[in-house]
């Protein structure tokens, strides 16, 4: 059973330095330190984030004096899943990695020493849209004007090897980030503290997280640094100062103490992402899983935290199929079957029929919707291949197949003038009999595909819009794993060259909305402008950036319908000023409600608005804090965007329908 609402801690026990993977649709956390059974990095599991249940311990202890090992982190790749650890007696630390073939391992050390400094801990691998990988990690600056820990990355040329320039990407440069001003076994030397690298990409821009300062003071919690480019000859400049901008997650007194050392992971929904962190329990004796949502509002990276109140659950999938238990003949309820023999067996779908052509199709019953599933060959016979269909009814639309004998990805689609094909050469490597992550993003008839991402990317449009999905082989038997869809749609208009009509924006009159720069504009001060999207939904969540353009005319306002139906009624939420200061306002009908905001509230700069529609009732966020709570429309709903007379820009509108 999925969790209405979590609290955290969402652990009950120590696991310090929590990192989260996420493989054939599970969620696995490994932690700093010892576990029960003698070995180390403890490992939890999970379907949503919020209940976990212990498996044990990863690896076994190396032999000699190693008596600390922290900040493990896991990577998959290609049947492989590589734990990236620092290892030492807490003085001198180095990095290290070691391999298994599950996640669960038992994960054997691979002999090599990555690191040569004294001092070097807080690995993380970070993967970039041309398939290059950087380990970002902590070491010590003696030197430095700041004297501390900082954050270095350098290049993995394989996963066991660095290519041994390590350039630093974010040293201490604020007070907040002081660990000790007196620190003893350093010398007496002010001491800074920077670590815990986690690194995030969006709309091309580079977000590097950290954890800064000492847990035991107010000032201490996670900060980020900023690049357009990765690889840049200085230090990424940092966005919190601790005083005009204060780390985006930090101690809450009296709540909670320390919240720091996060990953990041994409929610049940594979649409919200989540920050994961510890924290410390009130004496200070250990520290807990915790985990909020993290998001944008434009360029600035927002953590939805830390809560500590019961707060909604991670939204579920609308459909999932893990294909637990056994059963020989056939699948669970939603699939309809052509052909081949199908069953279910170690957590997947099997077609084990190696001549045929089969097919399991998911009707999905709407044409916007994110799916992912792993997939991998069992057997081949000559030229067989495997993969799934995109299509609507009888009208076929897309099919994506993986060709092992090949060693070929091919994709086919139909864009109304015919067929078109693409063949993607696969690496010497690739095995296609281990899991590979698929991942088809559907708004409309505009499809994103990725497999193993970065390792196969495709978009385009189709001639219709799809709402059904299909497990396929010809000539192969092959399985199917974690099978998630979540219906409902983000647009981050980074695609700067298609009409909005083919985002799937209407409105009686398009004059004086446009797409720039990846924000999605109105420009025209004498009029109001009105665009809506769909499709219609019962119960959703709706996220939305918006902001004032710096030229925007006294009066003018922006704001959000967030749910109007077919015939156009519905409340608009505007942001306006008037004379008691900034505030959104309630309009329906003859009626208005006014909601403050607060004063340092800034109409220029991006704001995150949530809205969660569920059972006849509204609630209202701006970013972290709640605004309100009103009755609402019933029926299927869908959103819209306003602007009158100003200047105002859109940077992401999301919505997510609640199962």
């Amino acid at each position: 059973m999925t969790a209405r609402t979590y609290l955290n801690p969402v652990y009950g026990r120590d696991f310090p330095d929590p990192f989260v993977l996420k493989y054939c649709g599970d969620y696995w956390a490994y932690g700093t330190g010892f576990w029960d059974d003698g070995r180390v990095f403890g490992v939890l599991r999970s379907r949503d984030l919020v209940q976990w249940s212990a498996v044990g311990g990863a690896m076994e202890p190396l032999p000699g004096h190693q008596s600390c090992y922290w900040a493990p982190e896991v990577t998959y790749d290609n049947g492989r899943f590589y734990l990236y650890y620092s290892a030492g007696d807490g003085n001198l630390m180095h990095l290290r990695v070691a391999v298994a073939t599950q996640p669960a391992g038992p994960f054997v050390d691979s002999g090599r020493r990555l690191t040569n400094e004294p001092f070097a801990i807080d690995a993380h691998v970070f993967t970039d849209e041309d398939g290059r990988r950087y380990l970002f990690y902590a070491t010590d600056f003696l030197d430095h004007s700041y004297i501390g820990t900082g954050a270095v990355y350098d290049q993995l040329l394989d996963p066991y090897r660095l290519a041994g320039r390590p350039r630093p990407v974010t040293r201490a440069c604020y007070d907040w980030q002081v660990y000790d001003p007196h620190r003893v076994e350093k010398g007496g030397v002010r001491w800074h503290t920077v670590e815990g690298s986690f690194v995030l990409k969006r709309k091309g821009r580079y977000y590097h997280m950290f954890s800064g300062g000492n847990w035991q003071n107010p000032s201490y919690g996670v900060g980020y640094a900023t690049s357009d480019h990765l690889e840049r000859p200085n230090e990424w400049p940092q966005a919190c100062d601790g005083e005009r901008v204060q780390p985006i997650l930090r101690t809450a007194p009296g709540q909670v103490i320390g919240p720091g050392h996060n990953s990041v992971i994409r929610g049940p929904d594979n649409r919200q992402l989540f920050c994961v962190y510890h924290r410390w329990t009130p004496g200070g004796s250990g520290r807990r899983l915790a985990i909020d949502p993290l998001d944008w509002a434009g360029e600035r990276l927002l953590v939805l935290g830390p809560s500590y109140s019961p707060e909604p659950a991670p939204l579920a999938p609308t459909f999932a199929d893990f294909f637990d238990g056994e059963q020989p003949n056939g699948l669970g309820g939603g699939w309809r079957i052509a052909g081949g023999e199908w069953l279910v067996r170690d957590g997947a779908a099997m077609q084990v029929a190696v001549e045929s052509a089969a097919g399991a199709c998911y009707t999905i019953g709407a044409s916007a919707f994110v799916t992912e599933l792993s997939l991998r060959a069992l057997k081949t016979a000559g030229a067989g291949i495997f993969g799934v269909n995109l299509g609507k009814g009888e009208q076929p639309a897309l099919r994506f197949r993986l060709a092992p004998a090949a060693n070929q990805a091919i994709i086919a689609w139909c864009d109304g003038a015919g067929w078109n094909g693409q063949v993607i050469p696969l690496p010497r490597t690739f095995n296609h009999h281990v899991y590979h992550l698929l991942r088809l993003e559907v708004d409309g008839n505009a499809v994103c595909l990725s497999l193993d991402d970065p390792r196969v990317r495709w978009h385009g449009r189709l001639a219709v819009e799809p709402s059904e999905i299909a497990l396929c082989t010809e000539g192969a038997a092959a399985a199917f794993a974690g099978f998630t869809t979540t219906v409902g749609w983000e647009d981050r208009f980074t695609v700067g060259d298609v009409a909005l009509q083919d985002h799937g924006w209407q409105s009686h009159d398009m004059a004086g909305w446009r797409l720039n720069n990846q924000q999605l504009w109105f420009t025209d001060q004498k009029r109001e402008g009105c665009l809506s999207k769909g499709p219609d939904l019962v119960a959703y969540e709706l996220v939305v950036n918006a902001r004032l353009g710096d030229e925007s005319l006294p009066g003018g306002r922006y704001g959000i319908y967030p749910a109007l139906t077919e015939d156009g009624r519905g409340p608009l939420l505007t942001v306006e000023w008037d004379e008691a200061g900034w505030a959104l306002w309630w309009r329906e009908a003859e009626t208005a409600h006014r909601y403050p905001l607060p004063a340092h509230f800034d109409p220029t700069v991006y704001q995150q608005f949530r809205f969660r529609k569920e059972n006849g009732r509204l609630t209202i966020h701006w970013e972290n804090d709640g605004i309100g709570e009103a009755l609402i429309e019933a029926a299927p709903t869908r959103v819209g965007l306003y602007a009158g007379r100003a200047v105002a820009a859109f940077d992401l509108v999301r919505v997510t329908a609640i199962p």
